[in-house]
């Protein structure tokens, strides 16, 4: 796949940012919902501070807006395999990152009478994880889907290396590279054990299957052979599953210039 690179993350992020917006306006005319698929963590950072932007500078309406996040935390309950959220004001709740970093800066920009509404922050429930598919697919899928890669493994939400093409959202143990990558994600876990070993996650066949558009962003040199990877693949590759990108509708693949020294 032939990247797009951009000179720092920042560029990256309002170029993405752009392309949203302009799907937000073309819902907006049509009388229908835009659905959003969006990561936690660093990656996607720059786009959905750029978003904020767009939204103010252009007036954008949210309320035809759904946000639907990739994945979250999962601690076991009292019952075997039974698991439940982390508590959603931990800081590496996805939750909590989606309700304080991505819908909270979009509604400030877009004021009250235009902003999304609470019930349109989605995220799947480790109760009833398949019901997530469903839910995207009643709503006609998902217009855009911004995804990010893991630096040592290539995991993309908490979908490990080896899983199958077609995995739909279900609850994963996590790798443990995952999870290593993940303390610089969080830097306030202070150690591995304080990564949970589970996640509810959308899986690869979710992604491949619901999306009508997929952007994959890395930045920075950690990622530069992961966006090597990413770059040469053709099709889904179990033991990168980022690699998935391949295999969706309309995939780009945005980096900057750390990212694609490799390339």
């Amino acid at each position: 796949m032939s990247p797009t690179v951009f000179p720092d993350p920042y560029a990256l992020g309002r170029a993405l940012a752009t392309i949203v917006a302009d799907g937000l306006e073309e819902a907006s005319r049509e009388g229908r919902p835009y659905v959003l698929g969006c990561p936690g963590g660093r990656s996607a950072r720059t786009t959905y501070h750029a978003l904020a932007g767009e939204v103010a500078r252009r007036g954008l309406d949210l309320r035809r807006l759904t946000v639907a996040m990739m994945d979250e935390y999962v601690v076991e309950g009292p019952a075997p395999r039974e698991f439940r959220p982390v508590d959603h004001r931990l800081p590496h709740s996805c939750l909590r990152f989606g309700r304080e970093e991505i819908v909270g800066p979009l509604n400030t920009a877009a004021g009250e009478d235009r902003s999304m509404p609470p019930d349109r922050l989605w995220m799947p429930d480790p109760a009833d994880p398949e019901a997530y598919d469903k839910r995207i697919a009643d709503l006609g899928g998902i217009d855009l889907f911004i995804l990010a890669t893991g630096a040592g493994d290539g995991h993309v939400a908490f979908n490990a290396p080896g899983t199958p093409a077609g995995t739909r959202t279900h609850v994963a143990r996590l790798a443990e590279q995952t999870r290593r990558d993940n303390l610089i994600t969080f830097p306030t876990f202070d150690s591995l054990d304080d990564v949970p070993s589970h996640g509810v996650t959308v899986g690869v066949g979710t992604i491949r299957e619901q999306s009508r558009r997929t952007v994959l962003v890395a930045h920075g040199p950690d990622k530069a052979a992961a966006a090597r990877r990413l770059a040469a693949a053709v099709s889904y590759e179990p033991d990168w599953p980022s690699t998935i990108l391949s295999d969706c509708a309309r995939p780009g693949l945005f980096l900057d210039a750390g990212a694609a020294q490799a390339l």
